[in-house]
């Protein structure tokens, strides 16, 4: 009887004591649908770094209510991150989850994926994704957010191929939306997409776009980034809504506010590399006092600087 009353405790005690300690790591931050058009809404996470206390919510998703299903855009960073929008589009609309369309693959736009996958919903990208879904890179990542992200990120957390690898530009009518699909890389990743709804005049940007913080830009090709800014600016959208970042009312401006930054690292930096001025003194002496007060400058802007660097000493070669 002792070891049957001692699970019992155990069931009873375990709730408890877990959510003491989610409440000791601070309570996770919001997931509130925000609708900027009839049945199309999208999720705005965190400024910040991905950690346990924000259940690496940093990215926003969206998602449009169609006649006969909900269709996804991106996955949020984790599993509990997913679970939670999940709840929340039940309080919405109890039609299911039919299609999840990803931007790209980093890590905080998939890893809530699984969550939509178990429930049925066809997982679509760019087939440019596959170099990465399958690389040492990816799976090491995995491994470091298993320890830098737990309990949110576990041995559980897994990455989750697309069903549907797209080549090229695609329309799809879902219960009677139409969804224009079209590649936007290389830029931030090579597999960028940006989701276009022409008759809400809405675009999904993904990280192609980033809205009140400063990109990250890492190893991207920063070139054709641009040259992809200025082609989601001849689409005919209304509001854009960011990879990260709130949703913009006025698209023209706030695409270029990230395609001016992206202009001014490489003009800094081509002059540095062509001069073959090192690194660290190139950032010293740039005025970065336009960008240093927005969120994530301290923790994104010098990496962001110095991959551009190479690049500039690659492109000036």
């Amino acid at each position: 009887m002792f070891p049957l009353l001692l699970r019992a405790l155990l069931r009873t005690l375990w709730p408890l004591a877990f959510g003491l300690f989610v409440a000791s790591a601070g309570a996770a931050p919001d997931i509130a649908p925000r609708a900027v058009a009839p049945d199309v809404y999208y999720v705005q996470g965190v400024p910040a770094l991905g950690s346990a206390e924000n259940q690496n919510f940093i990215s926003n998703a969206g998602f449009v209510v169609t006649r006969d299903s909900v269709v996804l855009i991106d996955a949020l960073g984790s599993p509990a991150a997913a679970e939670r929008l999940v709840r929340e589009i039940r309080r919405i609309t109890p039609k299911p989850i039919s299609h999840v369309i990803l931007t790209h693959y980093h890590a905080d736009h998939i890893y809530g994926l699984q969550v939509f996958k178990a429930l049925g919903a066809q997982v679509i990208a760019h087939a440019l994704a596959r170099t990465y879904l399958y690389s040492d890179a990816a799976r090491l990542r995995l491994e470091a957010s298993r320890k830098d992200l737990a309990p949110w990120i576990d041995d559980s957390t897994r990455l989750v191929p697309a069903d549907v690898w797209l080549e090229g530009r695609t329309e799809m009518t879902i219960g009677g939306t139409r969804f224009v699909i079209q590649p936007a890389g290389p830029a931030h990743t090579p597999e960028d997409l940006a989701i276009y709804l022409p008759q809400q005049q809405v675009l999904f940007s993904g990280d192609v776009v980033f809205r009140n913080r400063i990109p990250y830009v890492g190893t991207a090709d920063s070139r054709h980034w641009i040259a992809a800014l200025d082609a989601l600016l001849a689409l005919d959208a209304r509001t854009i809504v960011p990879g990260h970042g709130p949703a913009s009312s006025d698209p023209k401006q706030d695409l270029q506010l990230t395609r001016d930054y992206l202009v001014f690292l490489r003009g800094a930096m081509r002059k540095a590399a062509a001069d073959m001025t090192p690194f660290e003194e190139a950032y010293a002496a740039t005025d970065w006092s336009r960008y240093e007060a927005m969120p994530l400058f301290k923790a994104a802007n010098r990496m962001n600087a110095y991959n551009t660097y190479l690049l500039m000493e690659q492109e000036t070669r």
